[in-house]
């Protein structure tokens, strides 16, 4: 029961209702709701998944709530702007791709996939009416996010402040324990424990999983380029989490593996190097294999540690003038030409070690290394 309410947790509210529930001895029913927006995983997501799926093997009944109403609406949770809607087209394809990438942190067999459209599209006005009346603007108010659109002049809709109400009207829908999710989650959770006592629902506790950093120390996002995606190959998997901030190896392994805390004591203990090594070892064998791990750190030691290439590097062949911007883009080492300009004038594209000077040079054979880890050899036809 400590590992459930401890471990990669921010807070549990309230504490004692928890522990009496679990103590009770019989299964209880705990959620975890998500809006397909499109995500592409990362660890920092899998950290409430892994959550959820260590209820379900402590033989609790667990539900993965879709909230394929609501992502129509938008949370506002984080944003200085309105969050488009998105259609029900939109939700369902989503929600298919965020599903395969989840299957690397749940087991489906044991856990009930529900859809919030269920519910919310039966409401009414009047249903509508009586759920808003248990919440109050002033508490709507104290969200950081709305409190900084008013200073700043930009528009909230009423629309928006519906938002938790609905998530909120979930868990008295699904009569739950416990619901689960991020620390930014933590307003909408507290608003379902106030609409389930309001619809004389059981009680249930509130649960915040830690949000964790990416790669640089910063908040994990696509915007930073720090994140550590769940379908990264084995090999990336690896450099990108040896590029972890040493201070960020200890939440990584409590949220992201499954090595008992005290075990982790020991190896942070160790030298950062060797500590990082075993981290990132951890997490690939979790999304690969052991196997692949250990190839992994391999090829990270012979890049990295002997000054070498990697074993696998892709050779294509390219005809005589192509320029080397196009041809990374084509193999996706680059998003665009435009990153392939910022590479360029920070000398991170090199040929044979050495750094090309001109976003319009033509390619020549050779090995191109693109950053730190991404590799191509080149020959003419």
């Amino acid at each position: 029961m400590s590992d459930l309410l401890t471990r990669g947790v921010t807070n549990v509210t309230p504490k004692d209702l928890a522990e009496k529930k679990l103590k009770a001895g019989k299964p209880i029913r705990v959620y975890l709701g998500i809006d397909p927006t499109g995500a592409h995983l990362h660890l920092g997501h899998s950290v409430p998944l892994r959550k959820l799926q260590a209820f379900a093997d402590a033989g609790n009944e667990v539900i993965f709530l879709i909230g394929s109403f609501t992502a129509m609406i938008g949370d506002p949770t984080g944003q200085d702007k309105m969050r488009a809607a998105l259609t029900k087209e939109d939700v369902e394809k989503n929600f298919e791709n965020y599903k395969k990438q989840a299957e690397k942190v749940l087991d489906f067999s044991k856990i009930e996939i529900r859809y919030n459209h269920e519910w919310l599209e039966k409401l009414g006005f009047e249903d509508i009416a009586k759920l808003a009346s248990h919440i109050t603007v002033q508490q709507m108010l104290e969200r950081d996010m709305f409190d900084k659109r008013m200073k700043e002049g930009n528009p909230i809709t009423v629309t928006e402040f519906l938002y938790p109400l609905m998530v909120g009207y979930d868990s008295v829908e699904l009569d739950v324990d416990c619901e689960l999710g991020g620390n930014d989650q933590y307003f909408n959770m507290l608003a379902g424990r106030t609409l389930q006592k309001a619809f004389g629902k059981r009680e249930k506790f509130v649960l915040t999983t830690k949000l964790i950093e990416g790669t640089d120390g910063r908040k994990m996002s696509k915007t930073y380029d720090n994140c550590v995606y769940l379908d990264d190959d084995a090999h990336d998997m690896f450099g990108k989490i040896m590029s972890v901030n040493d201070e960020l190896m200890g939440t990584y392994f409590e949220c992201c593996t499954d090595v008992p805390m005290d075990e982790v004591k020991t190896i942070l203990a160790s030298s950062p190097r060797e500590a990082k090594a075993r981290l990132a070892k951890e997490i690939v064998t979790l999304y690969h294999s052991a196997e692949g791990a250990e190839g992994a750190e391999v090829n990270f030691n012979a890049v990295f540690k002997d000054g070498g290439v990697p074993d696998d590097i892709e050779v294509i062949e390219v005809a005589e003038g192509a320029k080397v911007i196009d041809v990374l883009v084509d193999k996706g080492l680059i998003s665009s030409k435009s990153e392939g300009r910022r590479l360029v004038e920070q000398g991170g594209i090199k040929k044979d070690d050495v750094a090309i000077d001109s976003i319009d040079a033509e390619t020549e054979e050779g090995i191109y290394k693109v950053g730190k880890r991404k590799f191509l050899r080149i020959t003419h036809g």
